[in-house]
C-alpha cells in the first residue's frame, strides 16, 4: 500500500453514498512500471476518479474497464505492456508492464469486508486483504504474511494465484526534543513517509516558529506520548540529553514495543541510561532494543547528518537490516 494512500476509504465513501463503484490495484509489474504494486485508483460509475496505477499512463483504459465491470458486475485483471520503441509516448520507462485487477465493490469486493477494511485501517491495525484471482475467494486477514507486513510488500504468493495487498498504518515518528537535530529530522522523515510529531516542554524550544506546521505537544513527555499513542509502526527519538526528559519517553516506548527507539548521547551517556533502565526493572532484551548512541554511524558531523544517520538506522531496522 503506497503511504497515505486513502483509497479504501473513498471507494466505501462512493459506494454507500450510492454511486457504483471499483476499486483497480496495481497487483503486479515488471521493467520500470511508474507506480508500485499495491497502489489504488477508485473508480465512480459517473466516470469520477481518485489515485493512480501509472501516474497518468493507463487510467483511461482502467477506466473504461472499469465501467463496464461495474455494469456487469464481474472483477478484471487487465494487463498493460509498452514496447521500448513508444514507452516514453505514454510514460511507461524502459517497457514496464502492468497488471491491474478491477474490482466492483458489492458484486467482486463485499461491502462489509470493505467496511472491515477500513475499520482496521482507522483503528491502527495491520491487515493483509487476500484474493485468489482463479477462485474469487476474497479474506481479510491478520497476523499472517509477517515479512510481507514487515516490508510493505504487496505482491502474489508463489502459486501466482494469490495476490495480497498490505495494509500497514501509517508510520509515525515521535522527537522528544524540539533541538537542531529535530529541524533536519522532522522535514527528512516527512518526506520518507513517517507523520512526525514533537515532544519538548520546553516552550524555548517547542515554538511554531522553529518548526512551522508540525505537531508540537509541550505535555510532559510521558503524558504527550500517552496522547499520541505507540505501536509496532512508530519509532521514538529521544535527543534532549535530559534524563528528566528522555526517561519517561523511554520507558513508555520500552513497555509499548515500537519498533525503533533512539537516543542520542555518548557511550558513557548511554551505559548510565541502561543503568536507569535496570534500576526501572526493564530487562536485557528491552533495553537492547535502545539505540544509542543514536544513528548509524556514518561519521556524521552537524545537525542534518545526524538526522540522516537516525532516519537510515530507523529504516534499517525497520526492514529488518539492523
Amino acid at each position: 500500500m503506497d503511504k497515505f494512500d486513502n483509497s479504501p476509504e473513498t471507494a466505501l465513501d462512493w459506494h454507500s453514498s450510492g454511486m457504483p463503484t471499483a476499486l483497480a490495484t496495481v497487483v503486479q509489474t515488471w521493467g520500470s512500471a511508474p507506480r508500485r504494486v499495491g497502489a489504488q485508483l477508485v473508480i465512480g460509475g459517473d466516470g469520477r476518479i481518485e489515485g493512480s496505477v501509472s501516474g497518468g499512463c493507463v487510467e483511461g483504459a482502467v477506466v473504461v474497464e472499469a465501467l463496464e465491470a461495474i455494469e456487469e458486475g464481474d472483477a478484471r485483471l487487465l494487463e498493460f505492456g509498452v514496447s521500448n520503441e513508444d514507452a516514453f509516448a505514454v510514460g511507461l520507462a524502459c517497457g514496464g508492464t502492468i497488471r491491474v485487477l478491477v474490482e466492483p465493490v458489492g458484486n467482486v469486493l463485499p461491502e462489509q469486508m470493505l467496511r472491515d477494511l477500513v475499520e482496521a485501517r482507522a483503528a491502527r491495525e495491520p491487515v493483509a486483504y487476500e484474493v485468489n484471482i482463479e477462485t474469487g475467494h476474497r479474506a481479510l486477514r491478520r497476523n499472517v504474511y509477517s515479512e510481507r507486513m514487515r516490508m510493505d510488500r504487496s505482491g502474489f504468493e508463489e502459486d501466482g494465484q494469490t495476490f495480497v495487498a498490505v495494509h500497514n498504518p501509517p508510520l509515525r515518528l515521535i522527537v522528544v526534543g524540539a533541538v537542531h537535530i529535530a529541524q533536519a529530522l522532522v522535514p527528512m522523515a516527512r518526506i520518507a513517509g513517517y507523520d512526525p510529531s514533537l515532544v519538548d516542554p520546553r516552550d524555548a524550544f517547542a515554538s511554531g516558529a522553529r518548526f512551522p506546521g508540525e505537531t508540537i505537544l509541550t505535555d510532559w513527555p510521558d503524558e504527550a506520548v500517552a496522547k499520541l499513542g505507540l505501536d509496532a509502526r512508530t519509532a521514538v527519538v529521544l535527543l534532549t540529553h535530559d534524563p528528566k526528559l528522555d526517561d519517561p519517553a523511554l520507558e513508555s516506548a520500552l513497555k509499548a514495543g515500537v519498533f525503533y527507539i533512539g537516543a542520542l548521547g555518548s557511550t558513557r551517556t548511554h551505559a548510565k541510561r541502561v543503568a536507569r533502565m535496570k534500576e526501572a526493572g526493564f530487562t536485557e532484551a528491552q533495553i537492547s532494543q535502545i539505540h544509542g548512541p543514536v544513528g548509524l554511524d556514518i561519521g556524521a558531523a552537524d545537525p542534518s547528518e545526524i538526522a540522516v544517520a537516525i532516519l537510515a538506522q530507523m529504516t534499517a531496522v525497520l526492514r529488518g537490516k539492523a
